[in-house]
C-alpha cells in the first residue's frame, strides 16, 4: 500500500471543521458515553497540556483538571465521532506544547497568564462549502456589468460637487 492512499483513507476519517486548540487553552469538551443501550454527554473542563499530531487525523489533546485535591488528565482524539464539540473559554500565553511542568505545581504557581481571544470566532466551525464554478463564474459576468453603471454615477457626482467648490473659492 502506498503512503497516498493510507493519507486518503486517514482524512476521510476526518472531522470537516474542529477548534483551534493550543497548549494553555481552558476547554470544554463535551463527550458521548454510552451506558447500556442508551448515550449520556459529559463534559470535562480543564487545562489543555498537550496537543499532538494536529493535522492528523489521530491528532489527541490532553486535558488536565485538579479536583478535590487530585489531578486529572484525560486524553481527547480531536476527529472522534464520541467527541461532540470542543469549547475553548480561556486562552492562556505559553512558550510550549507541552505543559507537563504544571503536574508538579498547585496553587498560584500553577497559574497561566491569560490573553485576549475573540471567543465567538474561535469556537465558530461552520463548515465553509466550495461554490461551483458555474455561480462563480455567472458572478462575475455581473459584476461587470455593474461596474460600469458605477462609474457614471461616480462622474455625476463630481460634476455636481465642482460648482459647490468654485463657489466657495469666489467668497
Amino acid at each position: 500500500m502506498s503512503f497516498s492512499i493510507l493519507k486518503e483513507i486517514g482524512d476521510a476519517q476526518k472531522k470537516k471543521a474542529v477548534v483551534d486548540v493550543r497548549s494553555g487553552d481552558t476547554v470544554r469538551v463535551t463527550q458521548k458515553i454510552k451506558e447500556g443501550n442508551k448515550f449520556r454527554l459529559q463534559t470535562f473542563e480543564g487545562v489543555v497540556i498537550r496537543v499532538d499530531r494536529k493535522e492528523s487525523h489521530t491528532a489527541r489533546i490532553v486535558v488536565r483538571k485538579v479536583t478535590s485535591g487530585v489531578g486529572v488528565e484525560k486524553s481527547y482524539l480531536i476527529h472522534s465521532p464520541l467527541v461532540e464539540k470542543i469549547v475553548i473559554t480561556k486562552r492562556a500565553k505559553v512558550r510550549r506544547n507541552n505543559l507537563s511542568y504544571l503536574r508538579e505545581r498547585s496553587g498560584k504557581s500553577a497559574r497561566l497568564t491569560g490573553k485576549d481571544f475573540d471567543r465567538a470566532a474561535v469556537n465558530d466551525v461552520t463548515v465553509k462549502e466550495e461554490e461551483p464554478v458555474e455561480a462563480v463564474a455567472e458572478e462575475a459576468a455581473t459584476e461587470e456589468v455593474a461596474e460600469p453603471v458605477e462609474a457614471e454615477k461616480a462622474d455625476v457626482e463630481v460634476v455636481e460637487e465642482a460648482p459647490k467648490e468654485e463657489a466657495k473659492e469666489a467668497k
